[in-house]
């Protein structure tokens, strides 16, 4: 059957030429340092949005004390104290936000960088026994490479992480907020502490179901494709 005028034939595609060992090496490390400069400086960047958040927090909570003295507490004082504690909650919550997303992202990282030890070892087989961090790409392999000296507590980890620390503060800064708003309605003391307490521990066990989920949902997206071999 002839071709119709006009109409080129495709040419089949062209071969790929295989990479030597030494070119594939340098690629992924290439990689592996674009990864690591990254990391640092997304680690950077959320250390100093923690310390502004701190110094902004610290220094409203002290012009509330000078306020309150030169004011005597007065109403004034009062609607002075909401509103700079809206503020503070407000930068709170922008922060945490920002430390759950660096949380997550220096997670991708480790992830991407244990992916990378994995195509070294099948480069070269004996390099495995010097690695101290993992060449796994699954959740075992992440615990590794944050703490190469054996198996740590979760608990320990999850107390330790920036991520708790922004929810504590927050917490009790939404406590004071609501306790100062319900106290400025006229509410007995012993009302609006428990609705304080209430309001604190029911944002720190919001923030920690979305955190686990967010967790959860990034090993679900992303298979691993050199899991821990299962020890039998």
């Amino acid at each position: 059957m002839s071709e119709e005028p006009g109409t080129a034939t495709p040419e089949p595609p062209a071969l790929t030429p295989e990479l030597s060992p030494s070119v594939r090496a340098q690629l992924l490390a290439t990689e592996h340092w674009s990864l690591l400069a990254s990391r640092s400086t997304t680690q950077g960047e959320v250390l100093t949005r923690i310390s502004m958040f701190l110094t902004f927090t610290s220094a409203s909570l002290l012009s509330l004390a000078l306020v309150g003295n030169a004011t005597q507490f007065s109403d004034a004082f009062r609607a002075f104290a909401l509103t700079i504690l809206s503020i503070d909650v407000m930068v709170g919550l922008l922060t945490q936000v920002r430390v759950l997303n660096v949380g997550m992202e220096d997670l991708m990282y480790v992830i991407a960088m244990n992916r990378l030890r994995a195509a070294y070892v099948e480069l070269d087989p004996g390099m495995a026994r010097y690695l101290m961090a993992a060449y796994h790409d699954d959740l075992a392999g992440s615990d590794q490479t944050y703490y190469f000296l054996g198996p740590r507590s979760s608990l320990s980890q999850l107390a330790g992480s920036s991520m708790i620390f922004m929810m504590t503060a927050n917490s009790a800064l939404l406590a004071l907020w609501s306790g100062s708003a319900l106290l400025a309605l006229g509410l007995p003391m012993a009302v609006f502490v428990s609705i304080a307490v209430f309001v604190a521990l029911a944002f720190f066990t919001v923030s920690m179901l979305v955190g686990k989920r967010a967790y959860d949902q990034a090993y679900k997206n992303n298979p691993p494709i050199s899991p821990t071999p299962r020890q039998s």
